[in-house]
């Protein structure tokens, strides 16, 4: 799959679907115990390790970027949609919002003080994961926590069709968390744990985290 075809068909789609998908997704927090639980634990382990900017990665309307600022810390979002990015702006007007690709994550090397991709991973094709968790772990600070949530499965469907009844053109892709920890321990990251949500539903979906691995104690001398 062509990396410019790809991209170029979710910006638009997500340009397109921007404003709809707010209002869809507004409330979705309310519902979500569970992620409710692992975002709470993700600003534990940023506060332990010291605090600094947090990044929402794929953050889209910024309704998670907000509810990591009400507890405690320093997030920002970024998406590659500009139209979601001016809708998170909209929205939470406190907030720092930049347009930009988790494919070529334009942030400065060790960063931010944690990362979190929660379900923007699943447009991303099985070839590009290891260059996005490369950039993951480039921008992340030693000892820093990852989280990410995805679709649970092993197969790919396009979407043609979202919220609002707007077209789209993304591919949704369902992996198993031992193939995504796979990935991160091939890229440098620690898996730590995961969780999965909804396994007897139709599209069960799954948290994990893992953590950039702390820089060790300096050789002793005999």
């Amino acid at each position: 799959m062509n990396a410019d075809s790809w991209l170029t068909d979710t910006r638009t789609s997500y340009d397109t679907v921007a404003v709809s998908y707010a209002d869809y997704i507004r409330e979705a927090l309310a519902g979500a115990p569970y992620l409710r639980a692992a975002l709470a634990l993700f600003a534990d382990l940023v506060h332990a390790t010291g605090g600094g900017p947090v990044a929402d990665v794929g953050c889209g309307p910024g309704h998670i970027t907000a509810h990591l600022g009400e507890l405690g810390l320093d997030a920002f979002g970024v998406d590659l949609s500009p139209v979601m990015i001016d809708v998170a702006r909209r929205d939470h007007p406190g907030l720092r919002f930049e347009v930009g690709s988790m494919t070529d994550l334009d942030l400065a090397d060790e960063s931010v003080a944690g990362l979190l991709a929660c379900w923007s991973l699943i447009h991303i094709p099985d070839e590009a994961v290891p260059t996005v968790f490369g950039h993951f772990r480039r921008v992340s600070r030693p000892g820093a926590p990852l989280l990410l949530g995805f679709h649970v499965g092993s197969e790919s469907r396009l979407k043609t069709q979202g919220y609002g009844g707007h077209p789209m053109k993304v591919h949704v892709h369902r992996r198993r968390p031992e193939q995504v920890a796979a990935w991160l321990r091939e890229a440098g990251f620690t898996v730590e744990a995961h969780l999965l949500t909804d396994p007897d539903e139709s599209l069960p979906g799954a948290l994990l985290f893992a953590r950039r691995p702390p820089l060790g104690p300096p050789p002793t001398r005999s």
